[in-house]
C-alpha cells in the first residue's frame, strides 16, 4: 500500500493548529510524521511565547523527530531511514504501530553519537 507522510519543518502556533490536525485526520493509512527541527520538536527559541504550540507532538502523534536549527543533511538523511526502519518493521509485524506518542528524553547525534537533549538544540554551534 502506499505511504502518506508529513514532515512539520517550522513553528506551530495555536491558530495553525486546529489545521495541522485537519489535515493529519485526512491523511490515509499508514501515515507518518516526522518532526524537523528544533521549531517543530519543542517550540525552539520561540518555546516561551504565548502563541507557539511547545512541540508539534501535542497535537498529532509524532514518529520520528530530527533535531537541530537548522537540521543537518546528515540528521535529515538519518531521520528518513529511521522512517523507512520503523515502516518496515510495522509491515513485517502485521502493520500495528509500535508505541506512539513517545517523545524521546535524549536524542543521538548521527555525526557524532553524542546524545543530544531535543529541548536545548535549537544552539547552532
Amino acid at each position: 500500500g502506499d505511504i502518506l507522510f508529513t514532515i512539520v519543518p517550522a513553528t506551530i502556533v495555536n491558530k495553525m493548529s486546529p489545521l495541522l490536525r485537519r489535515v493529519y485526520d485526512q491523511m490515509a493509512e499508514p501515515k507518518y510524521v516526522v518532526a524537523m527541527g528544533s521549531c517543530a520538536i519543542s517550540g525552539g527559541p520561540f518555546v516561551h511565547s504565548y502563541n507557539v504550540v511547545k512541540g508539534v507532538d501535542k497535537l498529532v502523534p509524532v514518529d520520528v523527530y530530527i533535531p537541530g536549527c537548522p537540521p543537518r543533511p546528515e540528521s535529515l538523511f538519518y531521520g528518513l531511514l529511521q522512517l523507512q526502519r520503523k515502516v518496515k518493521v510495522e509491515r513485517f509485524f502485521g502493520n500495528k504501530r509500535i508505541r506512539r506518542n513517545y517523545r524521546p528524553e535524549t536524542l543521538i547525534d548521527p555525526k557524532t553519537g553524542i546524545q543530544i537533549d531535543p529541548q536545548i538544540d535549537f544552539v547552532k554551534k
